[in-house]
């Protein structure tokens, strides 16, 4: 073997010894920063908003008590929103746009919602002049409610007015003859084919109909989910009253939460004025969370004590159940 040879074959040995070796040296790990790993608790359900209807501060008894003052008023005593009551507007069947404006500027400014509207209507006439007249109306009241930002909207059937007078209503518990020649079937027809007109409004507005159990036909729960279902719209929802439902009350209001968009919660502190219910708000509260409504809870107090005291120990009961 040449020397050239043997110098090559030793170099070439070399050099694989140091290949090998440099695989067999561990590679250095690097040092990294630990991860900040943060836990966070769940977070627990959320409570219903209790906003409160002007009608408590006023129920109709003596000199109307301006919207402004409710709303200051509701403020105070610590509610999240406020539903109005048309009636109670100043010059209601004339309302201006700057009056409108005031009252939602005021009540941004005190960190209310305007969360309702509460307003009179009947379609519950053979007349359709009649109920012409009341749709248009109601797509009028629509639009106030869109001018004020407001996204529900109470709606009635209307009564057929047969009692003679709201009073006798009551002492009837609701229950009142049909005119005479006609027929709740008929009724059931006057109303649907009415609401279905105020759809197209409600929609471009996005306002979000709300029908309530009140008298009439949507005295049970049965007449108000007949219409519901007829009408087959997302624009009308319900409007569930925790306090119209004069026999067996509370398995009917199940029935109506899971189609409900607002829940109006009666309270009767002091004795309630035409009628008083012991209404199970701990149980109402569970079938909320059963059927996820997460909307507002509205309090209509209508009892006998001043509601400078009873309005505030009604929100403490609600937020007990509901927050």
């Amino acid at each position: 073997m040449t020397i050239e040879r043997r110098a090559f074959i030793k170099q070439a040995t070399l050099a694989a010894a140091a290949v090998t070796a440099a695989l067999a040296t561990p590679t250095p790990t690097i040092a990294r920063p630990a991860e900040n790993k943060q836990t966070f608790a769940k977070p627990s359900p959320r409570g219903n908003p209790i906003g409160v209807s002007t009608y408590s501060f006023w129920q109709f008894r003596g000199q109307r008590l301006e919207i402004e003052t409710c709303i200051e008023k509701a403020a105070e005593m610590g509610f999240d929103g406020v539903e109005i009551l048309h009636r109670q507007m100043k010059d209601w069947e004339n309302l201006s746009n700057s009056y409108l404006q005031n009252l939602k500027r005021l009540a941004s400014s005190l960190g209310l919602d305007l969360m309702g509207f509460s307003t009179h209507q009947s379609f519950l006439n053979p007349d359709p002049d009649f109920r012409k007249k009341n749709v248009e109306m109601t797509i009028r009241q629509i639009e106030l409610a869109y001018a004020m930002g407001i996204p529900t909207m109470r709606i009635n059937t209307g009564s057929w007015g047969t009692s003679g007078s709201f009073d006798k209503l009551m002492e009837n518990k609701g229950i009142e003859p049909p005119l005479e020649g006609h027929t709740e079937e008929e009724g059931f027809g006057w109303v649907i084919a009415s609401i279905e007109k105020l759809l197209p409004k409600a929609q471009e507005c996005g306002v979000v109909l709300g029908l309530e159990n009140h008298w009439g036909l949507g005295r049970t729960p049965k007449g108000v989910k007949r219409i519901v279902d007829a009408v087959n719209s997302p624009w009308l929802r319900m409007t569930l009253d925790t306090g119209n439902f004069l026999e067996e009350p509370y398995d009917r209001l199940e029935i109506m939460l899971p189609q409900t968009a607002l829940i109006h919660a009666k309270t009767y502190y002091g004795g309630g004025r035409w009628y008083e219910l012991d209404i199970p708000y701990a149980k109402v509260a569970q079938w909320t969370r059963k059927h996820k409504y997460r909307g507002y809870i509205s309090l209509e107090f209508e009892g006998n004590e001043d509601a400078e005291t009873a309005v505030p120990k009604s929100l403490a009961m609600l937020r007990k159940h509901f927050g």
